[in-house]
């Protein structure tokens, strides 16, 4: 059961309103694990970093709180998708990656080998010389040509 609301003010921050009417504004969800569960726990904190809710799956959420949630979540965790390495300059760091990603073509330079980390068995996460980072949801997926030029920096 949902004991606050959830609205966007004019000036496009969330205001949280509890069950007992305090109302707080600025409020931010936080993922617990933005990558292995997408979906599942959320916390909605305010701007000094007190938890206000917790949502344990978003899809139990009425759909405007769920898609309040959800945009705001999206504006603050852009991580592109790669989805095949198309060249990379060098097997030596520092190096330029040109991939294709689920927002577009990019290219991107690794700075060394210790900016690749592995979060699961399968999944990695990349960062950029200029902080971006880059997800390969399964490395299972890429195809052929992208396993072996990732296969030599891992």
């Amino acid at each position: 059961m949902l004991n606050f609301q959830l609205k966007r003010n004019t000036f496009g921050r969330l205001v949280f309103t509890g069950a007992d009417g305090e109302t707080h504004e600025g409020v931010v969800p936080v993922h617990a694990f933005p990558i292995t569960a997408p979906k599942e726990g959320v916390a909605l904190v305010t701007p000094d970093g007190h938890e206000l809710a917790w949502i344990n799956q978003l899809s139990d959420l009425p759909e405007d709180i769920r898609i309040l949630v959800e945009e705001e979540l999206a504006s603050r965790e852009f991580i592109p998708e790669i989805h095949r390495i198309l060249h990379v300059s060098s097997f030596a760091t520092p190096c330029t990656w040109e991939v294709e990603t689920d927002r577009g073509s990019t290219a991107f330079v690794l700075k060394g080998e210790d900016d690749i980390r592995r979060l699961t068995h399968t999944t990695l996460l990349i960062a950029d010389s200029n902080g971006i980072h880059f997800l390969v949801r399964d490395i299972n997926t890429l195809d052929k040509a992208s396993r072996k030029l990732l296969d030599r920096f891992l």
